[in-house]
């Protein structure tokens, strides 16, 4: 699309349609043409739905924009993503519409991105509308971004979700909304996650207090799976325009780390397109195992995160997130509970890294694990007791606000060792038996059910020996 220089006051639009058939590439760059003077770029499309034979996907379009500085991978040129939420947007120097970065409309070659998320049989008929209003720039507002530290116990037990979702991606509540949810669900702190966008970083302004703290993060959202930057330096862009095959998720996890953050595969075993994770686990700090209300996924994701545990090496803390995007989806469900120095940003990321941690439904639900041996030994969730092969160990799991009926596990390597009703459980061992012991707090199972309960809390591992930690 090209569009010549008008007077200030002046609004030019044109509309592009085209087609795209099944197999067609993750991303399609439309070039827009920007003059000088422009005071604002508006853009809205439309795209067909077809009927399509029951079991297979239908058409489903993404959008965002990349300005005059180019669309090269994880480049500066981002101004903003809604995916397939919203079907038009604006941005100028002053706002921009949320998931999008207000700053001035340069002179130059801008591109309109759209990301075939899946294509019909019969492929994809598209309009896109690009509108651009003539005038004065006028001034970016500074953005003003959470601060790192909240009051805070010292160091103490701290509940937070670090993941959920907003207006500024696919979520209904807005910042104030999600803020007033947190609070309400007991919680210190939460991640502002919207997906492959950071606009939402500096949308919490007066929401944040010595009460909670706000951590900034994006869940990128790869055609091969969704990861979550956790805790990253605020206004940092990561690219999630990448497959397994294209050999880009190590570099963009080593940024992550760079800007300060953690990387943790999300909702790992999700059935739908595009979210299983295929990258592997080499360059993770944790894994989300428990992603909103328990569901069969979760019980998947676990007997995976459990097959990990017998690598001592190469081990992942389990952390769990509510993933809420709206009502009646419940921030806070679940929650992970870390013991950190502060409630400040890195200690509290130095804490989910060690996995000194557990995962509850509510904050109703606390549970603690500890090792211990005749001659003071001591371990906790994330640690390692050490002791000789035939040292005897004492594990006990002790559960408050366990749900009426709640069954306590312990688990090693082996297996469940020990079962009981909460709210507390003992078993003797020894670390030749025991590599790790870990608990989980369980629900009532169902008359008839396959699966266990639905998991009402879970520990991290509590190493035996000489193993991790």
């Amino acid at each position: 699309m090209s569009f010549a220089r008008a007077a200030d006051g002046e609004e030019a639009t044109r509309t592009l349609r085209g087609h795209l058939p099944t197999g067609a590439p993750d991303f399609v760059y439309l070039p827009v043409e920007v003059p000088a003077g422009v005071h604002e770029i508006a853009v809205s499309y439309r795209y067909d739905k077809p009927e399509v034979p029951k079991g297979t996907p239908g058409n489903a379009l993404d959008i965002g924009i990349f300005d005059e500085r180019g669309t090269a991978l994880g480049g500066k040129g981002f101004r903003g993503w809604s995916g397939g939420f919203r079907n038009s947007f604006a941005l100028s120097a002053q706002k921009a519409t949320p998931g999008y970065l207000a700053g001035p409309v340069r002179e130059g070659t801008w591109h309109v991105v759209l990301g075939p998320y899946t294509v019909a049989p019969q492929g994809m008929d598209y309009e896109v509308t690009v509108t651009l209003r003539h005038g004065p720039t006028g001034k970016t507002p500074r953005r003003v971004y959470p601060p790192e530290r909240a009051g805070g116990r010292g160091r103490a037990w701290y509940r937070g979700d670090c993941h959920l979702h907003t207006v500024h991606s696919d979520g209904a509540r807005t910042p104030a909304e999600a803020a007033a949810a947190a609070r309400a669900a007991g919680l210190d702190f939460v991640t502002t996650t919207e997906h492959n966008t950071t606009s939402g970083h500096s949308a919490w302004e007066g929401l944040w207090g010595d009460d909670l703290l706000i951590l900034c993060g994006e869940e990128i959202t790869t055609r091969n799976g969704h990861y979550v930057a956790l805790g990253t330096d605020p206004g940092v862009f990561l690219d999630w325009r990448y497959r397994a095959r294209d050999d880009a998720y190590a570099r963009f996890a080593r940024a992550v780390r760079r800007a300060g953050g953690l990387v943790v595969p999300a909702h790992p075993n999700c059935p739908f397109v595009g979210c299983q994770w295929k990258f592997g686990y080499e360059h993770a700090d944790a894994v989300e195992v428990w992603n909103g209300p328990w569901t069969a996924d979760d019980e998947l994701a676990l007997a995976a995160w459990d097959n990990m545990l017998v690598s001592t090496d190469s081990w992942l803390p389990a952390m769990g997130n509510s993933d809420a995007h709206r009502e009646p989806q419940v921030v806070g469900l679940p929650q992970t509970v870390v013991y950190a120095d502060d409630l400040a940003r890195r200690p509290l990321l130095a804490a989910l890294r060690t996995g000194r941690s557990y995962l509850a439904e509510s904050f109703r639900v606390s549970l603690e694990l500890t090792a211990t041996t005749p001659t003071g030994g001591y371990a906790g969730m994330g640690e390692t007791l050490r002791a000789r092969a035939g040292t005897q160990v004492d594990v006990t799991v002790k559960a408050e606000g366990a749900p009426e009926g709640a069954t306590l596990r312990l688990l090693t390597d082996e297996g469940e060792m020990r079962t009981g009703p909460a709210p507390s459980l003992t078993w003797r061992t020894t670390p030749s038996l025991a590599t790790y012991v870990r608990a989980e707090l369980r629900h009532p199972a169902k008359e008839g059910a396959a699966l266990p309960g639905a998991m009402a809390a879970m520990t991290n591992p509590v190493w035996l020996g000489g193993g991790a930690g």
